[in-house]
C-alpha cells in the first residue's frame, strides 16, 4: 500500500505543484476478494497502512471506490484476484511549461543523480519485475522507512523543478533503475550513458533491479545540486555521465557491462507488438513494430515564423470576424476549438444542433462555422451519420446550412468527427459523381497518436500560408480513412501524413490524405486535431531550440480571420 502511494507521488512530482506535496490529494481504489478466508484482515491492514502513511505525509485521500468481490467461478474452480490497491494522485500545477519529462537531453557535461526517497540503504528485490522473471516472489519488499524524509525529498525536488534546475527525470518503480535509465534514452536517439554504481554497497543486480521508491534526475551542475539537497537533509549520488554513443557502459568496482540501447529498445517494444497482434492483426502490428524507430518526428516551420503571439493578435483589436462552433450531442472538441478561434481574434458563438433544428439560430450573422471533433450520437450509426441526418431531415437546419454555403463570404472547417460530417454531407466536392467516404481505420481500432503531417502547396484559405511546412499534430479517431474514388489530381489535398505506412498513416487513407479542401479553397475537412496543437506545450514533442508562445497551427485560424475581415471591408 505504501509503495502504491510512493509510486503515484514519484510520478506526479515532475510537474511543479502550486502547494508542493501538501497540495496533493489521493484516490484509492480497492480491488479485493474480501469474502474469502483471511482476506478481510489483509484488507484492513492495507487500508490502515494507507491511512497511516498518508497522514504522516500530510496529504488526504478524499475519494475512492472499492470492488470487494474479486472472484470468478469456473467449472474447474474459483479464481481469486490478488488483493490490490490502486492509487491516483491529483494536484494543481503552477506552471505546466516547467514540467520535466523523462527524455534525456542531449547536453554535454550533464550528469545523472540518484535520489532515494525510501531512506533505506538496502536494495530489496521482493515483488519486483526481476523476481517475477525468475518465477519468484521474494521474501522482502522495499519500504518507505521515514515518511517525513520522503516528504522532504518530494518538496526539495519540487523546488529544483520550479527553479529550472532539472533537465529530465524519471521515477524508479517497475523494472528498477536499469529500466528507468533505458527509458530515459529510448526516446532520445543520439546519446547514452556511462554509469558507475560504485557508491553503493549492494551487489549490482540488487541496485539495478530493486524497485524501492527513488528517482533519477539529469542536471548540469551536479555539485551544486548535491549541495542544495544536502542542506535540505536529502542524500543524492552522482551515478552517470552522458555520452554520445547509443550504449550504456555500466560499471561497479571490477564489474562492467556494455548494453546496446537500440537493441534493448526493440526488446522493450516487442511486448507491445505481441499484444498488438491480438488487436490490429499480424500485418499492421508488424508494421508498427518495424516502423516505431523509423518514422521519426521532423519539423519544418516557415522561416519567418517567430512564435510570438503579438504577430497575430492584440487584445486592443476589434473582434469583427464572427465564427460559430456547431455542436451535436457527444462531441468533445468544442471548447478547444472555441479557444483557438478566440485566441486568433474571432468573436465566437456556441451553436447546438437543437438551435438550428428549432430555428433559434440560422447562421446568417456568422462568416465561419466549425464542425468539431468527438463522437456525435456516440457514433452508433457510424461516424457522423447521425449528425448528418440531423441536417438532412430537419428542414430549418437544412435551410440554414444551405444558405450559409450559398454565400461567398463564408468559410467552414470540419475536424475529426466534423470532417466525417462534411464528407458525409458532400460539402467539399459536390461536383463529383462518385462520392468520397470515411471508412474504419485499417487497424479496425481507435488510433490516438502524435505524428507529423506535410502541408502541401495548396489553395486552402486556412492552410495556404503553411504550405511546405511539416508539423506535429494529434490524431484521435476510429473512422478516419479517406476513400477517394478518383485520381489524386482530382482532389484538392491540402495535407498528407508524412509517411505512407502505418502507424504514421494511422488509418490507411488513400494518397496519405489528412485534409481535403473545396475547389475554391473556402471549405476544409481534416482528420487531425489542429486545435489541440496551437500551443507548444500541447505538442508531445516540440523543437528544443525554440521558445515560442504559440505554434504554427495558430496561423491557420488567423488566416481565416484575416480573410473574413477583408470580405467584411
Amino acid at each position: 500500500s505504501k509503495l502504491a502511494i510512493a509510486e503515484a507521488l514519484t510520478n506526479i512530482v515532475w510537474a511543479p505543484l502550486t502547494r508542493n506535496l501538501s497540495g496533493v490529494a489521493l484516490s484509492a481504489n480497492w480491488m479485493w476478494p474480501a469474502k474469502n478466508e483471511g482476506e478481510n484482515a489483509r484488507l484492513y491492514n492495507a487500508v490502515q497502512a494507507i491511512s497511516d502513511f498518508s497522514i504522516a505525509l500530510g496529504i488526504s485521500v478524499p475519494t475512492g471506490k472499492d470492488s470487494l468481490s474479486m472472484t470468478q467461478k469456473y467449472k474447474e474452480g474459483v479464481v481469486f484476484s490478488p488483493g490490490t490497491v490502486i492509487i491516483s494522485a491529483v494536484a494543481e500545477v503552477s506552471d505546466l511549461k516547467k514540467a520535466v519529462t523523462p527524455v534525456l537531453k542531449n547536453i554535454e557535461n550533464s550528469e545523472i543523480l540518484y535520489i532515494d526517497f525510501s531512506n533505506s540503504k538496502s536494495f530489496e528485490l521482493g515483488g519486483s519485475s526481476f523476481a517475477q522473471t525468475l518465477d519468484l516472489l521474494g521474501t522482502k519488499t522495499p519500504d518507505v522507512e521515514n515518511a517525513t524524509y520522503f516528504a522532504t525529498c518530494f518538496n526539495a525536488l519540487q523546488e529544483l523543478i520550479g527553479n529550472g534546475k532539472i533537465l529530465a527525470g524519471h521515477d524508479i518503480s517497475a523494472g528498477g533503475m536499469i529500466t528507468s535509465l533505458l527509458e530515459m534514452n529510448f526516446a532520445n536517439t543520439k546519446s547514452g550513458l556511462k554509469v558507475d554504481l560504485s557508491a553503493f554497497n549492494s551487489n549490482i543486480v540488487e541496485i539495478l533491479f530493486s524497485e524501492k521508491p527513488s528517482v533519477l534526475v539529469q542536471v548540469q551542475n551536479s555539485l551544486e545540486i548535491i549541495e542544495f539537497l544536502s542542506k535540505k537533509g536529502v542524500s543524492s549520488y552522482k551515478i552517470a555521465n552522458i555520452n554520445f554513443k547509443r550504449e550504456f557502459e555500466i560499471k561497479k568496482n571490477s564489474e562492467s557491462y556494455n548494453l546496446d540501447i537500440d537493441a534493448l529498445r526493440k526488446i522493450w517494444f516487442k511486448t507491445s507488438y505481441l499484444l498488438d497482434k491480438k488487436q490490429s492483426g499480424e500485418i499492421l502490428a508488424k508494421k508498427r513494430f518495424d516502423n516505431f524507430d523509423r518514422q521519426v518526428l521532423n519539423y519544418k516551420f516557415n522561416s519567418d515564423f517567430t512564435g510570438k503571439m503579438s504577430k497575430y493578435w492584440t487584445e486592443t483589436s476589434k473582434r469583427t470576424a464572427k465564427a460559430a462552433i456547431i455542436r451535436e450531442k457527444g462531441v468533445n472538441g468544442d471548447r478547444e476549438m472555441a479557444f483557438s478561434l478566440y485566441k486568433a481574434g474571432f468573436s465566437v458563438k456556441d451553436v447546438h444542433m437543437t438551435d438550428l433544428i428549432s430555428g433559434r439560430e440560422d447562421l446568417s450573422d456568422v462568416n465561419m462555422i466549425v464542425f468539431v471533433g468527438g463522437f456525435s450520437n456516440s457514433d452508433v450509426l457510424g461516424s457522423a451519420k447521425g449528425w448528418a441526418g440531423a441536417f438532412l431531415y430537419n428542414e430549418k437546419a437544412k435551410i440554414a446550412l444551405s444558405n450559409f454555403y450559398a454565400r461567398k463570404d463564408t468559410l467552414s472547417l470540419g475536424v475529426c468527427n466534423g470532417c466525417q460530417l462534411m464528407v458525409e454531407l458532400d460539402l467539399i466536392q459536390p461536383q463529383h459523381e462518385k462520392k468520397a467516404k470515411m471508412l474504419h481505420n485499417e487497424s479496425h481500432k481507435f488510433e490516438s497518436a502524435f505524428l507529423t503531417v506535410d502541408v502541401l502547396e495548396n489553395d486552402s484559405i486556412i492552410l495556404k500560408s503553411l504550405s511546405n511546412n511539416k508539423l506535429g499534430i494529434w490524431v484521435a479517431h476510429g473512422e478516419g480513412k479517406f476513400q477517394l474514388p478518383y485520381e489524386e489530381s482530382d482532389y484538392k489535398i491540402a495535407m498528407k501524413y508524412s509517411y505512407a505506412e502505418y502507424p504514421a498513416n494511422p488509418n490507411g487513407s488513400d494518397y496519405n490524405t489528412a485534409a481535403i479542401c473545396s475547389a475554391d479553397g473556402r471549405h476544409l475537412a481534416m482528420m487531425p486535431h489542429l486545435e489541440r496543437a496551437i500551443m507548444p506545450w500541447q505538442w508531445a514533442n516540440y523543437p528544443e531550440n525554440r521558445n515560442d508562445e504559440v505554434s504554427p497551427w495558430l496561423e491557420a485560424f488567423v488566416n481565416a480571420r484575416v480573410w473574413i475581415e477583408n470580405q467584411i471591408l
